[in-house]
């Protein structure tokens, strides 16, 4: 084999989809979505796409030094993270109140999720890898992976079929199919999306987290990192950013 068919790359890269007009983000934490695909989100709404948030938690466990009760740090974060999704172009979220630290693949999630999927009617869903990262591990959290697993339930099969959970039939959330699923932090990823434009809002939007990175000096350099890493992965540009997906058509 050549060198040049060794160095192939093996990921594709985004495009503009005129079939996603609606987008739902379903993550685990506060900060999860500006890290993982904040520019990501960017794009999208860029491109017209209207995007909105479910939180499983809101980030009452987060990792700082305050001596904040659990409720305040959580009211916290849920304002950090109003202010980070509007750096992007995002206005509704939705907080489901799950304890931070302690998400499980339950029915009673499932039934949250499909519940905000039937609502947003989503053309695309973006949420977390249910696999373990070996290389990035600190993007598998538990609360990561059981939020991604999950919303992948939700999505097949349990908003799209009438028959799971009557109760949301009965007031109105009626049964929507999404077209597709984008998982972030996945290990095995099979798309990029090219961040290099939108770069600088998905730093806005993760400064607005200050609990978690406000005391952070490095923090663009190792973000930029890890998109540069990525934007080459998927041959682009040696001064292209990049963002990640494994890419699930349902």
């Amino acid at each position: 084999m050549s060198k040049a068919a060794k160095k192939a790359p093996t990921l594709s890269v985004y495009g503009a989809d005129s079939e996603i007009r609606r987008a739902l983000v379903v993550v685990a934490h506060p900060d999860d979505v500006d890290f993982g695909s904040a520019g990501t989100i960017a794009t999208l709404t860029g491109q017209g796409v209207e995007v909105s948030y479910c939180l499983v938690t809101s980030g009452d466990a987060g990792g700082d030094s305050s001596t904040l009760s659990n409720a305040e740090r959580a009211a916290e974060r849920e304002r950090e993270q109003r202010a980070a999704a509007a750096e992007v172009g995002v206005r509704e979220l939705t907080f489901l109140g799950y304890p931070d630290g302690r998400v499980q693949v339950s029915l009673e999630l499932r039934h949250d999720i499909a519940r905000v999927i039937r609502r947003d009617q989503p053309d695309l869903v973006i949420t977390q890898s249910p696999e373990r990262n070996w290389r990035r591990i600190f993007a598998s959290h538990p609360d990561h992976m059981a939020a991604g697993e999950a919303t992948l339930c939700a999505v097949y099969p349990d908003a799209r079929n009438p028959h799971a959970f009557p109760d949301l039939l009965r007031v109105g959330y009626q049964p929507h199919r999404v077209r597709q699923v984008w998982l972030a932090s996945a290990p095995q990823p099979t798309m990029v999306v090219d961040i290099t434009d939108t770069f600088s809002r998905k730093m806005a939007a993760l400064g607005r987290h200050v609990s978690q990175v406000g005391e952070r000096e490095d923090l663009e350099d190792t973000v930029r990192a890890w998109a540069r890493e990525t934007a080459k992965a998927a041959g682009l540009g040696k001064r292209r950013l990049g963002e990640a997906f494994r890419v699930v058509h349902t």
